[in-house]
Formats: structure tokens, C-alpha cells, sequence
């Protein structure tokens, strides 16, 4: 009973976790049409798209081309900094250019040892265009005058940047925090006329890769939006395959929002509108969003991706804007459900793994901050302690299952005096259990609390930011997996000597010998590239859970010796 209910578990952990790392989830279809791709911008079928974001009741677009002398426009950075980032934002078109973090080094291999960069060359983060009437005015190549050539924060700091071009203006006013990654910005929009506008931010190309494998980088890299009390993921792999070749294709998220995100596995830029009374315009909130591939390969890397904000006649505005990590107590701090841009947990089971995953990671992150402790030494005891725990629980479920394993013979005659009566064999094997105190269950269900804890670490490993490049011991990052292969291997061996110890005193079985190979097997193969800390986790588990196995074998040894071996026939007289 208990191997069946054990492998019906570990095919439940393959099929739930095997897709989500070796597969990437297809593209949602195309909700509707909106947009254009403007090829003056281009320059070629390879080359970056422009694709504009639905309003909230989004107008036939009229892209508008660039000025004839938009290359003479001249471009300067206006750097802010403070202890935690150092950002950048051009003149021309007001864009973010450079989001540094300085707590977190890339972990590339070409960048290793230097700050983390968020922003791809030619970041479209805080691009800005309006929509009026029917017509795209683009603010790409407008030139932007700063209140201030840099600024180093050390408190709250307003950085003002103002442009016009005819009878429109815009006014910008971000104000830094020396402690938060969150900005405020505030906007002024001039001669948009009667009927207001729709402001266009644009949130692409994507995310730069910090980490070590470009290849999870690309999974990870998504757009998530709130709307309501739902959050909705798309991942950015925004192609599809026509005439066996691949093509980009457009995204349209209906709106309002009160956040739009990009986020990649420990790294986010994100628009917030959670002030609704702050925000002016129809129906509040960031009217909707769009995206659009640029690559025409099978996993496109940059995609555009705008926002779209109702501006009312009268031209302000307000949003929020995120540049930094994924820390989940700043994200939480934020409000609105922003820490659910980095899910712990899958969807329909996210009610049941978050709460653990959370509560592990925080016991996690206070072993290490508040005791000083390495994050390894801090899994160790987790281990130890998850498995003290249980241990009255183990101890009872080992106990109903052997007194199940001696109630054996009864059954089998049972089973054959009512083979022909299905419910009468029924009867009488729930008066059989009731009379020797069996519950077939007993031994199976205490086998499944530690699952919730076994894949919230998996999520915690996959999501969590301050594990990210922890070593211990000869491994050197506790969330990758390890790259000589030792901590799987000494967890499939601790596997199967825990399945050894707890066969002993068994009566012999062939299929609970096959499964003493086949599990172990199974669950190295699993586990092999899963990070080495959730690895190191599970081996200590089944350390601890030796000396009770043992106990109880010898238990089940003393109730159930071992018959003699029989007497060797003597042999024949010639």
C-alpha cells in the first residue's frame, strides 16, 4: 500500500514539475487585433517593431514617422544614485536607460563580479507616446531638459524633466527614495485638447540576463498584469509558427490594471497605478497593455511592450515606478498583491504551497540574517527539525502499517471465501479492520504531509532572490543544481537505504524489491537538475528519518522473527 501510494506521488511530482523545466508554455492566443507594426522604424523584418498598446477603448492607430533630423537630436544620461541603484535616464525621449543594482552582482559569466544591469541596450522602459483622436504622436526623439544634471539621493529628491514640440508639452517630476526602489512619477500633459489622450508608456525590449543560464533566464521572462483580484502571467515568448516558419504575434491585455510587470526569474520593472485617487482619467487604473515579439526566431528575447494611461483634459497624471529586485518584504510592503509578480506556487495550487513556501523561506532568511547561520547549516536543521516533528506521526503510520502486514493471511482468506460476492467481501474486511484495530489507511497519509514542504522548497529555491549565488560547502550556488552531480547522488543513496532498513522483516515481495531500485532511481534522475539546495534538504530528511526506520524494523523484526532456514537434504548414498 504505501510503495503504490508512494510512486502514485513521485508520477505526480514529474507531471507537475517536469513540463514547467523542460518545457516552455505555448503562447496564448491573440485575444484581438490592435496596433500596427510600423516599419519606418524598423529598418527591416529583423529589426525592432513598433507595436502600440490598446486604451481603454482603443482608437484605429496612425503611426506617426519620426522628424527627418531625429539622429541630430543630441542625448545625454542623467544619472541618480543612491546605496542601493544607480539609474539612468536619457534627454531624448525621457527613457530609462540604466537600472543598476548594487546589492546584486550579474552572475553572467562575461559580467561576473560587477553590479546587476536590468535594462537591455535600447530600453523602451519610460518611452513615452500619445495617442489624440486618432493620431500617435511619438516622444522618442524629443528632447528632454532636466532640473538637474545628476543626483545623488540621501533623501527624498525630485528630478523634473520637461519637453515641447508645437503646442504640446510634457512635464515629468520623479521623486527617488535612497532606500526603495519604488519612484513616484508625476506627469503634466499640454494642448491634448478637450477630449484628453491616452498615454502610451512603453515597458520593453524585456529584462537583461544577470544569471549564469541564459536558457532559465528566457523561461522566466514574463508580463504579468493585475487586474482586480486576479493576476494574470503571459510569458513573452510571443511567437508562432506559420508556413513552418516563425513569426512574431501581438498580445492585448484588457485593462484597467493597477500594476503591468516584466519580470525575469529574480529582477522586475514595473508600473504601478494604485493611488486611483491620484490618477486622473476615464475609469482610473493603467487602461491596458500590449506586446508584440521583434525576433522571428522560436523564443524571441525582446518584445515591445507598452501601457496605456487615460490622461484627462486637464493633463496630470500619476503612476508608480519599480526598477530593482524581486524582495518579497518590499514587494509585500508595496500593497495591491505586487509580491504576487513572483508566484510561489502553480496555479491552483498556489493556496496550499504559498503559505509554506513563505513561511520557509522566512524561517530561512532568519537562520541566516538573524542566527548568522549559513543558508545550508539553516536547510540541514530545517531538515532535522521537519522530521522531529513528524516523527509521532511516522511512528504511528509504521505501526498501522505492520499491523496491516499481519492481518495479511486473514485477508487473503477473506478475498478467497467471497471472490464471488464484492460486497460481501467488503463487509467483511471493514469488520475485520475494526477487530484488530487496522486503519488501511494509517500508513499512507502521514507519507503525504511532507510533500507541501518538499515542492514549497522547489518554489523557494526557483523564486527566492536572497538565496540566489549562496554557497556551501563544495557547492556554489544552492539555488542551481550541482554541477558535479554529488548532493542527487547521495540523496537517491540515502533513498534507498531508507527503503532497505524499512523492508527488513517484511515477508519477501518481488514488486516491493523492484520498487527498492526503481524509486531511488527514479527520484536521482528527477532531482538531477534541480537546485542543490532542495536536494540537500531532501537527503537530510531521509538521514533523519534512519534511526526511526531502523528502530521500527526491529520492532517489526521481534513481532515477526524471521523463519528458520530450512534443512539441507542430506545427500544420497551411492
Amino acid at each position: 500500500m504505501d510503495r503504490r501510494v508512494l510512486l502514485a506521488i513521485l508520477l505526480m511530482m514529474a507531471v507537475m514539475v517536469g513540463p514547467a523545466l523542460f518545457f516552455k508554455r505555448p503562447p496564448p492566443p491573440v485575444r484581438r487585433t490592435v496596433g500596427q507594426v510600423d516599419s519606418s522604424r524598423t529598418g527591416g523584418p529583423t529589426d525592432s517593431a513598433t507595436a502600440t498598446a490598446p486604451p481603454v477603448q482603443p482608437p484605429t492607430l496612425r503611426p506617426t514617422a519620426p522628424p527627418p533630423d531625429s539622429a541630430l537630436v543630441p542625448e545625454d544620461t542623467i544619472v541618480v544614485s543612491s546605496p542601493l541603484y544607480r539609474y539612468g535616464f536619457s534627454t531624448r525621449g525621457g527613457r530609462l536607460v540604466e537600472a543598476t543594482l548594487f546589492k546584486y552582482n550579474s552572475m553572467r559569466p562575461e559580467d561576473r563580479g560587477h553590479p546587476a544591469q536590468l535594462l537591455l541596450p535600447g530600453s523602451e522602459l519610460m518611452e513615452l507616446s500619445l495617442l489624440i483622436g486618432s493620431d500617435t504622436v511619438s516622444l522618442l526623439d524629443w528632447q528632454f531638459t532636466p532640473s538637474a544634471p545628476s543626483l545623488n539621493i540621501s533623501e527624498p529628491t525630485p528630478l523634473t524633466l520637461t519637453a515641447q514640440h508645437g503646442e504640446l508639452s510634457v512635464s515629468l517630476s520623479y521623486t527617488f527614495r535612497p532606500d526603495n526602489y519604488l519612484v513616484d512619477v508625476t506627469g503634466k500633459l499640454g494642448g491634448i485638447g478637450p477630449n484628453g489622450a491616452t498615454l502610451l508608456i512603453g515597458m520593453g525590449p524585456g529584462l537583461r540576463n544577470t544569471e549564469s543560464d541564459s536558457v532559465e533566464h528566457q523561461r522566466e521572462l514574463s508580463v504579468v498584469v493585475k487586474n482586480g483580484k486576479a493576476s494574470l502571467t503571459r510569458f513573452m515568448a510571443l511567437s508562432h509558427k506559420v508556413n513552418d516558419q516563425w513569426e512574431p504575434r501581438l498580445m492585448a491585455f484588457n485593462g484597467p490594471f493597477e500594476w503591468v510587470a516584466v519580470k525575469s526569474k529574480y529582477f522586475v520593472t514595473a508600473l504601478l497605478a494604485l493611488d486611483t485617487t491620484g490618477i486622473e482619467g476615464r475609469g482610473g487604473g493603467i487602461g491596458g497593455a500590449s506586446a508584440i515579439s521583434t525576433e522571428r526566431v522560436k523564443s524571441p528575447a525582446r518584445a515591445r511592450i507598452s501601457a496605456g494611461l487615460p490622461v484627462p483634459a486637464a493633463g496630470g497624471f500619476r503612476v508608480q515606478l519599480y526598477a530593482g529586485p524581486l524582495e518579497y518584504p518590499r514587494l509585500r510592503a508595496i500593497g495591491h498583491d505586487f509580491d504576487d509578480v513572483n508566484p510561489y506556487g502553480w496555479p491552483g495550487l498556489r493556496t496550499i504551497i504559498r503559505p509554506v513556501a513563505l513561511g520557509a523561506r522566512s524561517l530561512l532568511v532568519w537562520f541566516h540574517d538573524g542566527l548568522g547561520l549559513a543558508y545550508g547549516v539553516g536547510l540541514i536543521l530545517f531538515g532535522i527539525a521537519i522530521r522531529i516533528v513528524l516523527w509521532p506521526l511516522n511512528q504511528k503510520a509504521m505501526r498501522s502499517s505492520m499491523a496491516l502486514q499481519a492481518v495479511q493471511p486473514l485477508m487473503k482468506e477473506l478475498q478467497e471465501k467471497h471472490k464471488g460476492d464484492p460486497q460481501r467481501l467488503q463487509q467483511e474486511m471493514f469488520k475485520l479492520y475494526k477487530e484488530h484495530n487496522v486503519n488501511p489507511l494509517g500508513g499512507c497519509w502521514p507519507m503525504l504531509l511532507p510533500i507541501p514542504i518538499l515542492f514549497a522548497f522547489f518554489f523557494v529555491f526557483q523564486n527566492t532572490i536572497e538565496l540566489r549565488g549562496a554557497s556551501f560547502l563544495w557547492l556554489p550556488d544552492l539555488s542551481r543544481a550541482d554541477p558535479l552531480y554529488i548532493i542527487p547522488v547521495l540523496m537517491g543513496l540515502s533513498m534507498f537505504g531508507l527503503s532497505w532498513i524499512g523492508q527488513r522483516g517484511m515477508p519477501p515481495n518481488p514488486q516491493t524489491k523492484m520498487m527498492l531500485y526503481l524509486m531511488p532511481g527514479m527520484m536521482t534522475f528527477l532531482f538531477l537538475r534541480f537546485a542543490s539546495g532542495l536536494n540537500l534538504y531532501y537527503t537530510v530528511m531521509n538521514l533523519a528519518s534512519l534511526p526511526q526506520q531502523w528502530l521500527l524494523a526491529r520492532e517489526r523484526l521481534r513481532r515477526n522473527p524471521a523463519p528458520p532456514p530450512s534443512p539441507k537434504p542430506l545427500p544420497r548414498k551411492k
